[in-house]
Order: structure tokens, then C-alpha cells, then sequence
């Protein structure tokens, strides 16, 4: 079924349940499709002019069609409370522990997406306006102790395979939306907030980042690189950025 509705690979641990969703979506709207169609020219041959010459101010007497109202209102309910909400609440509550996952700090700005890797002091450093140059386009403080071995990429976010990823979302100046399709992930960045969205990578490779909302005229060119890796090619690109940051 996957393949039939040409979905992405599934490269994260949520993967399947969101697209169980969406292929128990498709049956239902087949089946409405397919009931409604068949309705539709039934009543067209049943209360054709030529057979039903005077009107019928009567007007039906069946409780057929509210019954079917009532049994897609009962699916709705039933994938509803039974798929989507626990999917959700997994998504938006069930954070695990940061000690124990990779944190990264997006910056969505037009129009790229800028990664923020806390060095080995497993700290993040502040960031300000005032700071903002081009060769500093988020205004890292390299003067905060803190701050003074973050690891800083644009638009190529590293991460390591089967350990959970906890990305914290803000945007510079408009609204954008974080999505990487195959991890079937996507969120809002909004400015002035910073919204935190969770994942497991479970496929090594390389997928995209995209921006899914309309963000300005440079839009459709702001695209992002995630490459997938095992944790020891991982931890080798944190040691190279790291030493690559002594060295400057």
C-alpha cells in the first residue's frame, strides 16, 4: 500500500504509524467515494422526470442516509481517539530524555536552516541580534563560555541512526515549516518561539529538509541536507568540528 500511494521510504521510527493513518484515511474516502457515486446515479434513474412526472412534497421517509452519516461520523471517531490523538501525544509529550538523545537547535532564516550542536561541554551558548554579521548570520556569541565550542552548519543537519533526535524550531524573521518527509516529520518555525519536535532516524543515508510553508520570493531554494550516520561517523563529525574550532 505504501508503494500503491507512493509515500516516501519510511526512515524513522514513527514512520509506519503515521502512514497506517493515512492508508486507513484512503480506504474510508474510497468507501465514501465509491458509496456516494453509486447513491448519486441511483437517485438519478430512481427520481428521473419521466418516472416521477407530479413532485412528492412528502419527501423521504428512510433513515438510511442518517444511518450512514452516523456510521462515518463512528470511523471518524474511532481513527480519531484510537490512531491520531495517541500518535500525537507521543509526538508533542513524550519527549525522551535529553541526556539520552541528540539536541540540535534549527534556525530557520530566509532562506536556509541553520544547525546548533552544544560542544563537549554539552552546553549551548546564547545568540544576539546584535552579533549578526555575514559571516555570523545567527549571531552566535563566541565570547560565552558556553557558546565558545558550538558546532554551527548551514543547511546539512548530521545525525546519528536509532537514537531519538530532539530538535528545538525558531525562525528569524518569518514564519517557515521544518518538514523532512521520508522521517515523516514536519513543524512550524515561528518567530519568537522556539518549538521543540522530536524523531528516531532509523535509515542511514541522506535525505531533505524542505520548507512546506511560503516563506518569500527565495522559497522554493530553501532546502536542507540531513545525512543519516552510525554513531561512530557521528561522533567523528562532532570531534572534527570541534577541533576544526580550536584551530580558527
Amino acid at each position: 500500500m505504501q508503494e500503491l500511494l507512493g509515500l516516501p521510504v519510511q526512515a524513522s521510527a514513527h514512520a509506519a504509524e503515521i502512514d497506517q493513518m493515512i492508508v486507513i484515511l484512503h480506504w474510508l474516502m474510497l468507501a465514501l467515494f465509491v458509496g456516494w457515486g453509486i447513491f448519486f446515479v441511483y437517485t438519478l434513474i430512481r427520481f428521473r422526470a419521466s418516472a416521477n412526472p407530479k413532485a412528492d412534497y412528502q419527501g423521504v421517509k428512510s433513515h438510511v442516509s442518517t444511518y450512514l452519516e452516523v456510521a462515518v461520523a463512528l470511523v471518524e471517531a474511532v481513527i480519531l481517539v484510537a490512531f491520531a490523538i495517541p500518535a500525537w501525544t507521543t509526538r508533542v509529550n513524550a519527549f525522551p530524555p535529553e541526556d539520552g538523545a541528540t539536541v540540535v537547535h534549527l534556525i530557520a532564516k530566509q532562506f536556509a536552516w541553520h544547525s546548533v550542536y552544544a560542544g563537549p561541554d554539552g552546553r549551548f551558548g546564547r545568540r544576539d541580534a546584535s552579533l549578526i554579521t555575514p559571516a555570523n548570520e545567527i549571531g552566535l556569541d563566541r565570547s560565552d563560555p558556553n557558546g565558545a565550542d558550538d558546532i554551527y552548519t548551514i543547511n546539512q543537519l548530521n545525525l546519528p541512526v536509532d537514537t531519538p533526535v530532539i530538535v528545538y524550531l525558531s525562525s528569524m524573521d518569518v514564519i517557515h515549516s521544518f518538514a523532512i518527509n521520508s522521517m515523516r516529520v514536519k513543524q512550524d518555525a515561528i518567530p519568537g518561539i522556539e518549538t521543540p519536535v522530536w524523531f528516531e532516524p532509523t535509515m542511514e543515508g541522506d535525505f531533505q529538509i524542505n520548507c512546506s510553508q511560503l516563506c518569500g520570493l527565495g522559497h522554493y531554494r530553501m532546502r536542507g541536507a540531513v545525512t543519516v550516520m552510525n554513531a561512530g561517523n557521528f561522533q567523528n563529525f562532532l570531534d572534527e568540528e570541534t577541533a576544526r574550532l580550536a584551530a580558527d
